[in-house]
């Protein structure tokens, strides 16, 4: 029982992702903007995390004196937006499966972000750094497979139940790259949000709060943007479709309750048990893609999302082997820090007995 909760949490935490996404394109494939959806998105995820943040951080609350966070939660907000905008675009251009493969770069970006930003160290003599540095190449080897090679079709459905958008400007072809290259981008974005919400977390380990103010702030930013990009007030009009649902469930399930459920496995089992069911959302997405977007899968997406994995998982092997040998590491100073203790203690005993 002590993996069997994380386990079926982590499988909900997936299928409420790609659900998400799923959703997020039938919207936008059926003519709702996505301008306008981030907009409400933002705008309810801020309204159900407000309450959250009393009720689990009653006692926690933000400094007003302390400028630099909220520069950092500020930076952290429009770091978000902007790969918030690049997934949303990146889907409407590609696919759930494209989408869900892209994720699997963030590890390798992260990795690289965190060299820049002196984060982490590189001792190219140990494996575990050169299984980080060949993962981060092998995945975004397969992203540019993923991008620029389509190839034939292997499985698609005949009547599908949403048609895919029309664009007007692109062939098929130059949509899927601008997708991937979208895609990728918000992998990047990600890797540098995680990097900064380091930052933040450390001076305010508040998670809901936190979470709030990034909703706010996100919903101001994309409201500025989209009431420039968007000019049609009838796109702004809620109506009883899809769209709704995709509002409903981004804020509901999408950001709420994934948030939870991933905190407490993150709580009960780790950082390195939860991403490895990352890559299962690859083959959730393609499934659900096929069913109910009529989407098809190709043999480019197939071996590109293959690629993007097997560097996932080196990179994941490399830092999993260099958490062991760091606390192998921690255990022998503190063995023999304790070794050292002993003769210390060994001696005062024969200096005791000596005078008695």
């Amino acid at each position: 029982m002590g993996t069997l909760l994380p386990f079926w949490g982590m499988i909900i935490v997936i299928l409420a992702q790609v659900i998400g996404m799923v959703i997020t394109k039938a919207a936008m494939s059926s003519g709702v903007n996505k301008y306008v959806l981030i907009v409400y998105s933002n705008a309810l995820s801020s309204l159900v995390l407000l309450p959250c943040s009393f009720i689990f951080h009653r006692s926690v609350r933000l400094p007003f004196t302390s400028s630099n966070l909220y520069r950092l939660i500020f930076l952290l907000a429009f770091t978000g937006c902007v790969g918030q905008l690049c997934g949303y675009a990146g889907i409407q251009y590609s696919s759930p499966a494209v989408a869900t493969a892209m994720l699997n770069l963030v590890p390798a970006f992260t990795f690289i972000l965190a060299i820049v930003c002196r984060m982490e160290q590189l001792e190219w003599r140990r494996k575990s750094s050169q299984a980080k540095i060949l993962g981060t190449v092998i995945s975004i080897t397969g992203a540019f497979v993923v991008t620029f090679y389509k190839g034939p079709i292997i499985l698609s459905t005949q009547s599908p139940v949403v048609l895919q958008p029309h664009q007007l400007f692109f062939s098929p072809q130059l949509n899927w790259v601008l997708g991937g290259l979208l895609l990728a981008a918000e992998a990047f974005i990600i890797s540098a949000w995680y990097i900064i919400q380091t930052l933040v977390l450390k001076k305010f380990p508040a998670v809901f709060t936190v979470s709030f103010y990034l909703s706010f702030f996100n919903a101001i930013l994309s409201t500025i943007y989209s009431l420039i990009l968007v000019r049609d007030s009838s796109a702004w009009k809620l109506r009883p479709d899809v769209g709704l649902v995709a509002i409903l469930y981004s804020a509901m399930v999408g950001t709420t309750l994934r948030l939870s459920l991933c905190s407490w496995c993150l709580w009960k089992v780790g950082p390195l048990y939860v991403a490895m069911f990352k890559p299962l959302a690859i083959i959730f997405a393609a499934v659900m893609g096929i069913v109910f977007l009529g989407d098809v899968l190709s043999l480019g997406s197939v071996i590109g999302a293959i690629i993007i994995v097997t560097g996932f998982y080196a990179v994941l092997w490399g830092k999993a082997k260099e958490e062991i040998m760091m606390s192998e590491e921690s255990g022998l100073e503190s063995f023999k820090s304790s070794s050292e203790k002993v003769p210390l203690l060994q001696n005062r005993a024969e200096d005791v007995g000596s005078s008695v």
